[in-house]
């Protein structure tokens, strides 16, 4: 659910139109800075400015920070709107030399209160990794309340491209060499750590609106405290393995050039250690698309189709039944996780964002969605453990 939410329209971070060309390969003059070389500036954009009275502190940031840019005239920059999600603000910010030569960025600025839901030192500390790795947008620079990467140009999918089996063979194989990626620091999956923190902010929450508090005040925290920790009881039996995982892989966080065939993950704010099965269960999760149709959840020939061409990528048709049945119980118990996470995020955020969206509804609906998955889940993951046993 996370960065790219319901607020401003428009793709993520590439131009929408399916990539290459010239301008891409003139984009190609912004050169990255080495991942301990990483440029900062102390200096903030206040999000709540209109574009045009925000567009020179932009433009001071960027040639602040991005190399080669330094000497340019402001004259010589332009400033869009690409898209904004739930916790971003993102703008493609592009230079001309004079010479014909055009460059762009992207600038992400955070959205106020983020601090609350994303661990940003974690994201920061991730990204020139998963840079190397050829995950992402480049990172050139940071500041205050934002940072500055190179531009992708692709299109973001929409929940409907992710269910095709050929998108969804590459998504697969792409997210598990996102797992094998190596990220410095404790690899302690962070999953329980983060749910159990946003129930206790969640659950002491006040809010002016009248008919606001009266609906928060029917949550029981009571009841989710010990249906988390029934659930984390129960999935730590799976002995799930832990990996660097995305976290928030819905469709406005995958990107695709159709010229080139090559697939984007981009927006590693919720980045952290977790549960591979976590991070699968996320992202079938998101094939309800912003309309929460769970309906769509994929069945089990396509979630097997998925889970073939993450185990083999080479080979997918060679994966054996039982590791298919094993990471289908894996996948499936852990879905219940992902609506709980984002069912309190959504919760904390109902309080302090500023984006005029019912969060406080969101919550109710991912933790209806999660009671009525609940014993179809827990029943499967019970059932493979007693085989096990028995076995």
């Amino acid at each position: 659910m996370g960065s790219e939410g319901r607020s401003w329209s428009g793709p993520a971070v590439g131009g929408g139109g399916g990539g290459g060309g010239v301008e891409e390969k003139l984009a190609m003059a912004v050169v990255a800075p080495a991942p301990g070389d990483v440029p900062a500036s102390g200096a903030s954009v206040d999000i709540a400015l209109p574009l045009p009275e925000m567009t020179p502190h932009i433009i001071g940031i960027c040639k602040e920070l991005v190399r080669g840019w330094s000497s340019l005239d402001s004259s010589r920059f332009s400033i869009e709107t690409v898209s904004g999600g739930i916790t971003n603000l993102l703008l493609k910010v592009s230079a001309d030399d004079g010479k014909g030569n055009k460059s762009s960025v992207t600038v992400r600025l955070y959205g106020p209160n983020t601090d609350l839901v994303i661990d940003r030192k974690r994201e920061l500390q991730a990204i020139p990794h998963l840079s190397a790795a050829g995950f992402g947008a480049q990172l050139l620079g940071t500041f205050e309340n934002g940072m500055v990467q190179s531009f992708i140009y692709a299109r973001t999918l929409t929940p409907s491209d992710m269910k095709e089996p050929r998108i969804a063979a590459e998504i697969a194989k792409e997210l598990r060499r996102f797992h094998q990626v190596d990220i410095p620091g404790s690899k302690e999956p962070q999953l329980w750590d983060d749910i159990f923190k946003f129930l206790k902010k969640a659950s002491v929450l006040e809010f002016e609106d009248k008919e606001k508090q009266e609906r928060y005040e029917t949550i029981s925290f009571r009841e989710i405290q010990d249906e988390v920790k029934e659930l984390k009881d129960l999935s730590d039996l799976l002995h799930a393995p832990v990996v660097f995982s995305h976290n928030d892989l819905l469709s406005g966080n995958l990107m695709l050039n159709d010229l080139e065939e090559k697939l984007y993950f981009i927006d590693f704010e919720y980045g952290s250690y977790s549960y591979r099965g976590y991070d699968i269960a996320n992202h079938f999760n998101e094939y309800a698309g912003y309309d929460c149709d769970y309906s769509l959840y994929p069945e089990k020939d396509s979630q097997y189709h998925f889970f073939r061409n993450y185990l083999q990528p080479d080979s997918p048709s060679e994966v054996q039944m039982r590791d298919l049945d094993a990471l289908y119980v894996e996948t499936n118990t852990y879905r219940l996780a992902s609506h709980i996470y984002w069912a309190l995020w959504a919760l904390i955020q109902a309080k302090v964002s500023p984006i005029d969206f019912d969060y406080l509804g969101y919550f109710f609906l991912r933790y209806d969605e999660y009671k009525k998955q609940r014993e179809p889940c827990l029943s499967l993951a019970e059932s493979s453990l007693a085989a096990l046993k028995n076995g």
